[in-house]
């Protein structure tokens, strides 16, 4: 009996082992929100940020919202200290770190808003991504 409850923790550890490293390698690079002004055209708005989580028309024009997060760029470096951290502690880093990594980076949502011609008149920022 006791045999099996060793072959269970190291199935475990097994199938949770290197999840903080492919989490440290497969972050997103932070939007480019400094390249925004007022006066942009949209399409420029959307080369810097992609498409938008949202779009609406406004009396004025239409309003873009945008779910973005910043703080959680892909790293090498990260990945390498979480896997030899996962060979020293023969996988039981993963207990840590991947709740580590699922941590990382800060949401917010930007708003866009723009005239008839398509031209920015206001960004505002909030901190938090809205639940759906």
């Amino acid at each position: 009996m006791r045999r099996w409850k060793y072959l269970g923790l190291i199935g475990l550890l097994l199938i949770l082992h290197g999840c903080s490293v492919g989490m440290a390698l497969s972050g997103r690079p932070d939007p480019n929100t400094g390249a925004l002004r007022v006066g942009q055209a949209r399409d420029e708005v959307l080369l810097h940020l992609g498409q938008p989580t949202q779009t609406y028309a406004t009396e004025t024009g239409r309003t873009d919202t945008f779910h973005l997060q910043r703080g959680n760029q892909p790293s090498t470096g990260r990945a390498v200290g979480h896997a030899v951290m996962d060979v020293l502690t023969l996988g039981a880093w993963e207990i840590i770190g991947t709740p580590v990594e699922g941590f990382t980076g800060e949401k917010f949502t930007l708003s866009v808003s723009y005239d008839k011609e398509e031209q920015v008149t206001k960004i505002t920022t909030s901190p938090g991504v809205p639940e759906f």
